[in-house]
């Protein structure tokens, strides 16, 4: 059933074990709701609504005798009805967070922050998913060969920042190749992305034949393996998770150690999270619905950073589905928005 097909008092009912739920932690029953006349229904009529929102799906009851908890599709329930209403933000719930800095086109440090801070004002996992340089738009690109197989690619974005990795290809360049290169891809590809450059090539090579084979194939081979190895390495920057370690009852400690367990394996995590990476603003994933067994038992509020014309990487954090919702999304939010601001008013 459809949340916009229960009635205004069941809606409400809903709404108000929920906000008990995410404050106290334990079942809420029937007698609680009626003290605090949630509805001016008797205790006998709000004990059926709770039975049929049951029924529905939107609450469990742990025990025979206890009262309701929330299920996943009532937490779902609660959070739609939170991002539907009027905009959160940090201002009307009375919390402030301090803007962001970056010296010198330092983004790592800059993302380091942007994580710290997301866990110090959540009190669970902050998390930053870095940018994938194949898919920023670059005003410049250089390619530097470091060592045998072993080449640095070194982006600046169309503000400046300046974003470097280093590659392990297949096969050895000279510095004359790959200068050709980086003056090949500059004259014809600028304000594009590196992937786009690839795609491009790919489907233009079997016309260059003869003179400009060899050179052509070599440049693919170096963006085909810059691109792999950007797919196996897809980095996050992770802050807080012994925050984690209170938030789960004893019974859940083999949970907790998989979930650090998948943690530690930071590539897996990120390859999973970009999934989620879009134009839209915070997204709140519940439970299953992040699709990642290891925190099943956990939500994941997320949103974007980057301009107006590309994504970089997502921002968020990982708790347990008891999140105080209200003030977590404006935080992501606030948060995000205040990174993708200082990327691009960088004054490097």
């Amino acid at each position: 059933m459809k949340n916009t097909e229960l009635r205004e008092k069941d809606r409400t009912v809903l709404g108000a074990i929920v906000e008990a739920y995410l404050k106290a932690g334990r079942p809420i029953s029937s007698g609680l709701l009626s003290q605090k006349r949630v509805v001016s229904d008797s205790p006998a009529t709000i004990r059926n609504i709770l039975a049929k929102l049951e029924e529905q799906g939107y609450l469990s009851q742990p025990h025979a005798s206890s009262g309701r908890v929330p299920t996943d599709k009532g937490l779902r329930f609660y959070v739609n009805r939170l991002l539907d209403a009027e905009p959160l933000t940090l201002d009307r719930i009375g919390a402030l967070i301090p803007n962001l800095s970056i010296r010198k086109g330092d983004l790592n440090t800059l993302l380091t922050e942007a994580s710290r801070l997301l866990a110090d004002q959540s009190d669970s996992l902050g998390f930053v998913l870095t940018p994938r340089l194949s898919r920023i738009h670059f005003h410049h690109v250089r390619f530097i060969r470091i060592a045998e197989n072993k080449v640095m690619v070194i982006l600046v974005t169309s503000f400046n920042l300046v974003l470097t990795e280093i590659v392990e290809t297949e096969i050895d360049f000279d510095q004359a190749e790959l200068d050709r290169a980086s003056h090949y891809i500059n004259a014809n590809f600028r304000g594009r992305n590196l992937q786009a450059v690839r795609d491009y090539l790919r489907s233009e090579l079997p016309g260059f034949k003869f003179k400009f084979e060899q050179a052509f194939n070599k440049l693919m081979t170096l963006l085909k393996d810059s691109l792999s190895q950007e797919e196996r390495e897809s980095s996050i920057i992770l802050q807080g998770a012994a925050r984690l370690i209170g938030k789960f009852d004893a019974f859940d400690l083999d949970k907790l150690r998989s979930l650090f367990q998948n943690l530690e394996e930071k590539s897996n995590l990120a390859k999973l999270l970009s999934d989620f990476i879009s134009l839209d603003r915070v997204k709140v994933l519940i439970g299953s619905e992040a699709n990642l067994p290891q925190i099943s038992d956990c939500a994941l509020v997320l949103s974007h950073y980057g301009d107006e014309h590309q994504v970089f990487g997502s921002v968020g954090i990982i708790g347990p589905k008891r999140l105080p919702y209200k003030k977590i999304i404006p935080l992501v939010d606030d948060v995000a928005k205040k990174l993708s601001r200082t990327i691009r008013q960088n004054p490097s």
